[in-house]
């Protein structure tokens, strides 16, 4: 029981757990698109050259018009690619139907000379699953099929000795096939798992487990870059009178309070928001998409309670409490210091204020 489920991970999640799988799967579809965008001009050259070829060469000759349609069908490929995202679901279908059409012209080169045993097929068969990283079970379909459809084609052309001998190569080798394509997945996708964990890691606050300065800066400056996002509200928070709980408490309560109010951000902001610790007791919240006044008064609100519920002291009589500086992002700034300057006035004068807890800038 335990080796079939074994088996079964790797069919279909490439040998790791689903959760790890699906992190890392739209990673898996951008290394295809990239792959397979330059194999499609390949095809494209390659098929372009066989036609020329035909006409000098009989055997080629033959198959004139399917080199034809399949170079008519690597240019729409090519050119479905310019307009389709790195990670799309069509994509991964044009490469599958690519790699299925390669197997078809294995059969037609096979079929051009039937008294001798299938090589070309047998090569395209080994070869194309390695240019693929997705589940197991969907390659292992498709390899099944092609050398399925191979055999019963091949029987109505080949001597049937000939044809025995195909059968005693191309099932092995279908076999062998849907064992490099489990092998070679499976360590690429772990490739992946590594590298998004590294990435994690180094864009992580470790106090926090929120990201750091240098991750919060990265994912604003790509939202403001994106010219269809005009609207955005940056909150930058800070603890009031943390040096008073270093010097009273010790710097591990003051670590301890800064954990408490990442864990209360990290948990109160679960959305699409960009949430980080800026360093020190500082932390920005970015909301995506909305220039309402009145929502970020809300949003303040709700961090100022939050964190002065959340947050505990070592004395129950004392209370933890937050200032915010908030500035409003409405297609204006081009980067993340413009925005980060009106975010970080906004909360000098909140701190300012003995009453206000938050300050919008205006």
């Amino acid at each position: 029981m335990k080796g079939i489920k074994t088996l079964g991970k790797y069919f279909f999640y490439c040998g790791i757990e689903k959760e790890e799988y699906n992190a890392v799967k739209k990673d898996a579809y951008v290394s295809n698109f990239v792959l397979w965008r330059i194999l499609h001009y390949v095809m494209a050259f390659s098929f372009l050259l066989l036609f020329f070829a035909s006409f000098f060469n009989d055997i080629l000759g033959a198959n004139r018009y399917f080199y034809v349609a399949l170079l008519g069908y690597a240019i729409v490929a090519i050119i479905f690619f310019s307009f389709l995202r790195k990670d799309s679901i069509v994509a991964q279908f044009i490469i599958y139907l690519s790699i299925t059409l390669l197997m078809l012209f294995g059969c037609l080169i096979t079929r051009n000379n039937p008294t001798v045993p299938a090589a070309s097929f047998i090569a395209i068969l080994l070869i194309t699953p390695m240019f693929m990283i997705d589940k197991p079970f969907f390659m292992t379909i498709d390899l099944c099929f092609a050398s399925s459809f191979f055999l019963i084609w091949m029987y109505h052309i080949k001597p049937y000795n000939i044809w025995r001998i195909d059968v005693s190569n191309v099932v092995p080798f279908t076999l062998v096939s849907i064992l490099i394509n489990i092998i070679s997945n499976s360590i690429r996708i772990k490739e992946f798992v590594l590298r998004r964990e590294i990435n994690i890691q180094k864009d992580m606050d470790e106090l926090t487990g929120l990201k750091n300065k240098g991750a919060l800066t990265r994912a604003i400056n790509k939202y403001l870059a994106d010219k269809t996002s005009t609207k955005g509200l940056m909150f930058m928070l800070d603890i009031d009178r943390f040096k008073a709980i270093n010097d009273t408490y010790g710097h591990d309560i003051g670590d301890f309070v800064i954990a408490q109010l990442g864990h209360f951000l990290g948990e109160h902001f679960t959305h699409q928001e960009i949430v980080g610790r800026f360093g020190g007791d500082e932390f920005i919240v970015f909301i995506k998409n909305t220039d309402d006044k009145q929502e970020a008064r809300e949003i303040a609100e709700s961090i100022v309670k939050g964190a002065s519920d959340f947050i505990k002291l070592p004395e129950d009589s004392k209370k933890v409490s937050v200032s915010i500086g908030i500035a409003i992002y409405r297609g204006e700034e081009n980067n993340y210091s413009e925005i980060f300057k009106k975010a970080d006035t906004a909360l000098y004068s909140s701190k300012a204020s003995s009453t206000e807890r938050f300050f919008i800038y205006e």
